[in-house]
């Protein structure tokens, strides 16, 4: 059994309204050394396979078919047993 961490974020190229709206926010609550906020999200998943380059094999489809928009997002994977 495998645990796949995976951060996807929008594209550096994409806009992102919630970033936006969470540091106007932080502003507004005094906190004005933060510069900059890019929102994303972070999925767990348990993957049953054989081997390490499987089980990432399985995530990338996933996310791929379904976990992230390869238009607007970019993931990142991390394998662990």
């Amino acid at each position: 059994m495998y645990k796949a961490k995976v951060n996807v974020t929008l594209r550096p190229s994409i806009l992102d309204p919630k970033g936006k709206a969470a540091h106007h926010a932080l502003q507004n609550l005094g906190i004005s050394q933060v510069e900059k906020v890019r929102i994303g999200k972070f999925i767990e998943l348990d993957i049953n396979a054989d081997s390490e380059s499987a089980a990432k094999e399985i995530v990338e489809t996933a996310c791929a078919k379904l976990l992230a928009n390869e238009v607007m997002e970019d993931f990142e994977i991390e394998i662990n047993q």
